[in-house]
């Protein structure tokens, strides 16, 4: 059947997010009845039927739908791009409150999975199969699935860090690729000294990656355990990074740019901008957005803190596909799970420039051997790879940090204009996050 695709604006403000523990619980569709599973078989079978609605904003699940219902010819697939993450999440919760409208499967960010998890909000599609898939999936994607012993989501894709860099412009002034951040920073240095317009890097200030940073230098800051969660930012692990960035900002060595944004794509266009320490994701971003710099950048492993040591990375950014507890058809929902994050669908996905997080396909050689025109010819995945395996284990997410994530430029972004100290910034998000997560009834220390 043809796929029927809509879009739906989502107006509602950030702080629509709020999610008690007494208003996320799951709710039924209000035309759709029981929650219960009625499928049959599993996915690429063929006698698969019924409807499904997918709220998803990555453009290669388009191409998973089609493959899907050409498989499963009596099985309609309507997708949704009911906004990117944070609107996502708006109308999701909205959805979920009004007990209508709400699909069976969302596309939800790693860090946003236990908010709606711990809100039941999501099925634990463990008992579905899930539970058998560990060995599937690379171990930073799947401990982000995984929350208090149930799994709610599928990974699609991943995001362990890596150095992004312009090689001709690194080049050009001499300097050398760093490997630890020290280096990183007397390399920051050097660039700025030779233009005054040239910087390493952006960074206006950022949630996701400020954590991811801390991650990698093996910090812990969020330990939850069930409703009950610590926060804590004055850590070793934490001054590490502080130390660093915080002379970044004070020596003026980050482009006063922030991502995304047009003055963005032109500074790592024009070489302004020399380099970017992110998810493995970042490829297909550079060559639609950054067009005028192929054959410039190279990838290199993340810089590390302790020089000589074994690689250490963090992940920054990917998401899942996750059924909700709404969905009137979990098992068909499920089986759509595993065609789009284990089956035919992963080729599909990283076909159209996604970073898998499946063993399988991390491990391929032609996977590990495709080379990159943009990126000189080099074998990223080779790099990318190797980061995956290197993800810092043990990291948490709160079960609020979508709300957490909201209110960073409120504290910590105010040291990126002068305003205070990343120190005295993460002190303060630390104070608003457990106040917060009191209120919502969670018990944070």
């Amino acid at each position: 059947m043809s796929t029927k695709r809509r879009v739906l604006a989502s107006t509602a403000a950030i702080a629509a997010l709020a999610m008690t523990l007494s208003a996320c619980g799951g709710t039924d569709r209000a035309d759709e009845g029981s929650s219960e599973g009625s499928g049959s078989g599993s996915a690429g079978e063929g006698d698969l039927s019924g409807e499904l609605l997918i709220w998803a904003w990555d453009s290669t699940i388009e191409s998973v739908v089609d493959a899907f219902e050409e498989a499963n010819p009596e099985v309609d697939v309507e997708l949704v791009n009911a906004g990117t993450g944070n609107d996502q999440y708006v109308a999701l919760q909205n959805a979920i409150g009004a007990g209508s409208g709400v699909p069976d499967i969302a596309q939800i960010e790693y860090f946003a999975v236990p908010q709606f998890a711990i809100g039941e909000g999501l099925a634990d599609i463990g008992p579905l199969g899930a539970a058998d898939l560990e060995s599937t999936f690379t171990p930073g994607p799947w401990g982000s699935v995984n929350v208090n012993g149930g799994v709610y989501g599928l990974p699609i894709d991943s995001g362990p860090m890596a150095l992004f860099y312009n090689e001709a412009v690194f080049t050009e002034h001499g300097v050398e690729v760093p490997t630890t951040w020290d280096e990183y920073l007397e390399a920051a240095r050097a660039l700025h000294a030779a233009d005054p317009n040239l910087y390493i890097t952006n960074d206006t200030g950022d949630a996701g990656f400020t954590t991811s940073m801390i991650w990698q230098a093996g910090g812990h800051p969020y330990e939850v355990d069930g409703t009950e969660a610590t926060v804590n930012f004055d850590t070793p692990e934490v001054k590490q990074f502080t130390d660093v960035w915080q002379t970044m900002i004070d020596e003026g060595l980050l482009a006063p740019v922030s991502s995304w944004s047009d003055d963005w794509n032109k500074g790592l266009g024009d070489g302004t901008i020399a380099s970017l320490t992110i998810g493995a994701w970042m490829p297909t971003n550079l060559e639609n957005g950054a067009p005028a710099a192929e054959g410039d950048w190279r990838v290199a492993p993340m810089p590390q803190w302790e020089a000589g040591a074994d690689l250490v990375t963090a992940e920054n950014g990917g998401s899942a596909l996750s059924v909700t507890s709404a969905s009137a058809d979990t098992e068909l929902a499920y089986a759509f799970l595993e065609f789009a994050a284990v089956n035919e669908g992963v080729q599909l996905r990283v076909d159209g420039g996604a970073f898998p997080a499946t063993v399988a396909e991390l491990e391929d050689e032609e996977f590990l051997g495709k080379e990159f025109p943009y990126f000189g010819n080099q074998k990223l995945n080779e790099v990318l790879a190797e980061s995956a395996k290197a993800v810092a284990p043990g990291w948490q997410y709160l079960p609020f940090q979508v709300y957490t994530n909201s209110i960073f430029n409120d504290s910590v972004g105010q040291a990126y204009i002068g305003g205070t100290t990343l120190t005295d910034g993460l002190a303060a998000w630390q104070d608003a996050t457990i106040k917060y997560g009191n209120e919502q009834g969670f018990t944070v220390n």
